[in-house]
């Protein structure tokens, strides 16, 4: 008897877990705000708008590369 009492306290302890974990809300994923990206017109590599130099509508990722695209242009 002692036994049967035992194994019903398991159950009881096992569904009450299960139970109360179902029913906790979730957190909502909160997401960073998506930014535009934009293409270095020099090398090609995709970096977002805010990090860019952009010169007569043109973006490039560095000043580098900037300044040799303005070279190639003369």
């Amino acid at each position: 008897m002692s036994r049967l009492i035992y194994i019903f306290a398991i159950i009881a302890v096992v569904y009450w877990l299960l139970s109360a974990y179902r029913k906790r809300p979730s957190k909502p994923v909160e997401l960073a705000p998506s930014e535009q990206m934009v293409q270095c017109a020099h090398c090609g590599v995709h970096l977002p708008k805010s990090e860019s130099l952009c010169v007569n509508e043109a973006y490039f990722c560095s000043e580098a590369h900037k300044s040799a695209h303005s070279e190639l242009r003369k």
